[in-house]
């Protein structure tokens, strides 16, 4: 397997534009003839955008990209679940360690945003996120928005020294990426105060020289497709272990408020909630949907903490 680059190829830059796949494989920008996603489990490098997917969304600067698999080769019909493998597990990859993605468009995509002929090569994008998703044609498929980067974060990638004992230099233009945005808002601010800067999930709680520090995560993420909203009924004071894990899937949180791992279900602990924190319980269905793939029952009703016991200032059992 050839080795993998991630950012531009030198020679080819945004907007180059190519008359086949061919074409843009022998130049390196996307290797694969027929494959969307270059890429593995080690990372993904480039992707086709051309159409080849119902559930595909194209805004330019935002993509909602649709996994590989599940297809009939010969109708192009979804005909089964997509899996966390291969190119899709690449793509979750390059979240995780924010690679850059080059993103290739065809002549079969979205009019407003593809050439009308050929393929041409749009620049970098990061992974912004990922989740899972009943596609348009009933299977469920997962789900990459992608978001451009601009001129300063998508520099040419700088060349890596193998040799740990070569001296340290100063850093020139390298390529930098943003893996998670963390916002900082009133209300986020004021999740985190109400917590004491405690994680939710885990009680830790992270004193620097600068004070205490933790972060607000929502429970429904915010902006397209998911549009979840900015209150405190949709966030969480977690730290930032906990905050990637909960972001990602890896934990999810039950019915019953139990904090619990997603690859088997195991119970973590119960979440903690102070009297003034409601939690909206259709935000977190959504979360356990579409972030920790599970098949989600009702929603329950607001979840209000139990009031606290004296001495149990910090995880509240959950309703009966």
């Amino acid at each position: 397997m050839a080795e993998r680059f991630y950012g531009h190829i030198p020679g080819y830059p945004a907007e180059t534009t190519f008359d086949s796949r061919a074409a843009a494989s022998k130049a390196g920008v996307h290797r694969p003839l027929q494959a969307g996603i270059c890429g593995g489990s080690d990372g993904a490098e480039s992707i086709v955008v051309s159409g080849g997917y119902v559930d595909d969304q194209d805004f330019g600067d935002v993509i909602i990209y649709t996994g590989h698999g599940g297809q009939d080769p010969n109708s192009n019909r979804q005909i089964k679940d997509q899996e966390l493998t291969v190119g899709n597990l690449g793509l979750v990859r390059s979240h995780l360690d924010g690679l850059p993605i080059r993103v290739v468009r065809g002549f079969e995509g979205n009019p407003a945003h593809s050439p009308a002929s050929g393929y041409r090569y749009d620049g970098l994008y990061r992974v912004e996120e990922y989740w899972q998703d009943k596609g348009v044609e009933g299977y469920r498929i997962w789900r990459f928005r992608l978001v451009a980067l601009d001129d300063t974060t998508a520099a040419e990638p700088a060349e890596v020294d193998d040799d740990p004992s070569a001296p340290a230099v100063p850093p020139g233009r390298v390529q930098t990426t943003i893996q998670r945005i963390i916002r900082s808002t009133k209300v986020a601010e004021k999740i985190k105060h109400l917590h004491d800067y405690t994680c939710q999930v885990c009680g830790v709680r992270l004193d620097t020289p600068a004070g205490p520090y933790a972060e607000a995560a929502h429970i429904r993420a915010l902006g397209t497709p998911h549009h979840g909203p900015d209150v405190v009924e949709n966030l969480l004071c977690l730290c930032p272990n906990d905050h990637v894990r909960f972001d990602t899937g890896a934990i999810y949180i039950d019915q019953t408020r139990q904090v619990r791992a997603s690859n088997d279900d195991s119970l973590l602990g119960a979440l903690a909630l102070k009297p003034a924190h409601k939690l909206d319980p259709d935000h977190l269905a959504y979360h356990r949907v579409h972030f920790a793939g599970k098949l989600d029952g009702p929603a329950l009703g607001c979840l209000e903490p139990r009031p606290l016991e004296e001495g149990d200032d910090h995880v509240a059992e959950p309703c009966r």
